[in-house]
């Protein structure tokens, strides 16, 4: 089945894309307001202008290529959280609240080692850094509790 590729944005100005079996299938869910931003969650989405694309059999020039992967733009950007998002959603374990507990326990080796997720204070974290644990804050967080698109 071939899937129509749209590009979206929503009204916080992200650009994101949205796969669907038709065009029909983005109007539906455009409809019933199914459709909702992987970075913000907002629900108000629109279609974006798009160029189509045609397979020339002409390769692009290199420098074209190799400008691309050098400067990404916004909308690549955001693909890149939502994958990462994903991954982290995939390979790690969330423990919620009790992610500094829970972080100290693997670290002093009481518990296997494996990835976690979860929240905590700015204090909390500061603290585990001190003690030598290595945290990472998520500033796009919610993309692991809802469904990414």
């Amino acid at each position: 089945m071939a899937l129509k590729v749209f590009n979206l944005n929503c009204d916080n100005g992200h650009s994101f894309e949205g796969w669907f079996g038709s065009s029909d299938d983005y109007e539906a869910q455009h409809a019933n307001g199914q459709l909702s931003c992987p970075l913000c969650g907002t629900n108000v989405v629109t279609k974006a202008l798009s160029a189509p694309y045609l397979a020339t059999g002409v390769a692009a020039p290199e420098k074209a290529t190799m400008q691309q992967a050098a400067m990404p733009t916004p909308a690549q950007m955001q693909a890149l959280f939502v994958k990462m998002a994903r991954e982290i959603a995939a390979n790690t374990e969330d423990v919620g609240e009790r992610f500094a507990e829970e972080a100290r326990r693997i670290h002093y080796k009481e518990v296997e080692e494996r990835g976690i997720r979860g929240v905590t204070s700015k204090d909390e974290a500061a603290a585990l850094v001190e003690e030598g644990i290595n945290v990472v804050p998520m500033p796009f967080a919610h993309l692991l509790k809802e469904p990414l698109q």
